[in-house]
């Protein structure tokens, strides 16, 4: 009986300290995240379809976790400097990416040296949308040249060889490969001048300071609207429902198999704790789905997204290897 009463306490014993110590014992990162403020950089200035979209999903997310999210805007060098900035950020969840097609599928087949490796140096955490772009110039200038089809604005191209400029939010932008995709297919030449956001690079079109601009829908839709600029087609596969009237570029000048459209999604960086990530990917999917996200994003031309954070890194994979195949057609490079 004795041997019994001591072995029992001394399991008492034992079980009771660990629980004491299962208490003291630290919670993780992903536990006590987010306790202060979280920044999302976004690698364009404001006003482009890269800000719109990261604005839309700030004040969800701020709700849903209790801590504002901020949005830092960090242009340059097609979305390279924001994006770097957030590749060598620590992985704590406090600094996240909305990251493009630009800065996670073209950069890495159209710059010869990049500061960051888009899936070495980023935890992929969900795909926010996914837009065409529209081709779109300025409406004055395009009847004051009789240009009022794809077609049109070809012929003048080819009897005006680099006359024309073409706008974009940045080299190796969606944008940008676009245009040279377009040039490519056409045999046309336009002068290519690159901006730090579409914002600034659309206030010069609707000036009438550049001729063309291939530009995301969601950034162009309100001038559009407003009769400023006119677009002559998406260049995406299928037309949008936020445009039924437009052609895309396919149609509109039998270009086969042409298609430029453009993505947005949340990445962190490397190191980031995978619970995290799966916690802000839950969050956003479930703002996504909501009536005012969602109408709000479709009347802008967006399509929703909301992948896992699996899905969105296989996506990525997949955009990296298309999109070389389109920077080595078009022959675009940049140093």
């Amino acid at each position: 009986m004795r041997l019994h009463l001591t072995f029992s306490r001394r399991h008492l014993i034992a079980a009771a300290a660990g629980t004491a110590l299962s208490l003291l014992a630290p919670l993780s990162m992903a536990d006590t995240w987010p306790s202060r403020p979280v920044k999302i950089v976004v690698p364009f200035a404001p006003g482009g379809t890269t800000d719109i979209l990261a604005r839309a999903i700030a004040p969800e997310l701020t709700t849903a976790f209790g801590q504002p999210f901020i949005v830092d805007n960090r242009a340059g060098a097609g979305g390279n400097v924001g994006a770097e900035i957030v590749a060598k950020s620590p992985g704590d969840g406090y600094t996240l990416l909305m990251g493009t097609v630009g800065t996670h599928g073209i950069n890495k087949a159209l710059y010869a040296k990049l500061p960051y490796d888009p899936q070495k140096d980023f935890v992929p955490i969900t795909l926010v949308a996914g837009v065409p772009n529209v081709m779109v110039v300025n409406a004055e200038r395009a009847k004051a040249l009789n240009i009022n089809t794809v077609n049109d604005f070809i012929r003048y191209a080819k009897a005006n060889p680099g006359k024309l400029n073409m706008a974009s939010s940045g080299n190796g932008t969606s944008i940008h490969l676009a245009g040279e995709l377009f040039k490519s297919m056409t045999g046309t030449f336009m002068t290519h001048i690159p901006y730090r956001g579409s914002a600034p690079a659309l206030m010069d079109m609707v000036a009438g300071n550049m001729d063309v601009m291939f530009d995301n829908l969601p950034s162009s839709m309100v001038h559009i609207k407003s009769g400023k600029l006119k677009a002559l087609a998406v260049t995406s596969a299928q037309r949008s429902a936020a445009l039924p009237d437009v052609p895309t570029v396919e149609e509109a000048a039998g270009l086969k198999g042409y298609e430029a459209s453009s993505w947005f999604g949340l990445l962190a960086p490397a190191g980031t704790p995978q619970e995290i990530a799966n916690r802000i990917q839950q969050e956003v999917a479930k703002a996504l789905s909501t009536p005012a996200v969602k109408d709000k994003l479709l009347a802008q031309g967006a399509i929703p997204g909301g992948m896992t954070s699996k899905e969105f890194a296989h996506f990525i994979d997949a955009e990296i290897k298309k999109w070389a195949r389109v920077v080595k057609a078009s022959g675009a490079k940049v140093d």
